[in-house]
């Protein structure tokens, strides 16, 4: 079962049409990617400050079903799934009040933060990606209870 983050859209995410601008439902996407790892009990500042592994996106793509706007009630659910030894792609669906407005998928390599070389995914990953797989017996919500 995916892993799922709640979040209301903002002022500050929408355009001057009044809807959730492109761009930021990537970084709204990302935000449900760092609360899942947080929820596997990784360490944020850890993960992304001076790590020794890192794992930059190679690839992102949202397809657009229906607006979100200013006050949604957003419901984010992201699936990860390990597609090499050295990369993993998270597909995300967002809801709004039942209904599909979005889609997204980003994709991810491991990389040695030094050398910028790729490498295996850490085992803390590959645990990360166990548990919130599609198929995981204990779905997790954001804060890390499950459902």
């Amino acid at each position: 079962m995916p892993f799922t983050y709640n979040r209301t859209v903002r002022f500050q995410d929408t355009d001057a049409a009044g809807v959730v601008y492109f761009a930021n439902v990537l970084s709204i996407c990302h935000e449900a990617y760092e609360e899942s790892l947080e929820a596997s009990t990784i360490n944020l500042k850890d993960f992304f400050i001076n790590p020794s592994a890192a794992f930059p996106i190679v690839h992102a793509s949202v397809d657009f079903l229906r607006p979100m706007f200013v006050g949604d009630k957003l419901l984010i659910s992201l699936i990860p799934q390990k597609i090499g030894v050295d990369k993993f792609e998270i597909t995300y669906e967002i809801t709004v009040a039942e209904v599909v407005v979005a889609k997204a998928i980003s994709r991810h390599v491991c990389i040695d933060a030094s050398s910028r070389s790729k490498q295996e995914l850490p085992e803390e990953i590959i645990q990360w990606l166990e548990t919130n797989r599609r198929d995981a017996k204990k779905p997790m919500r954001c804060g890390g209870s499950p459902r």
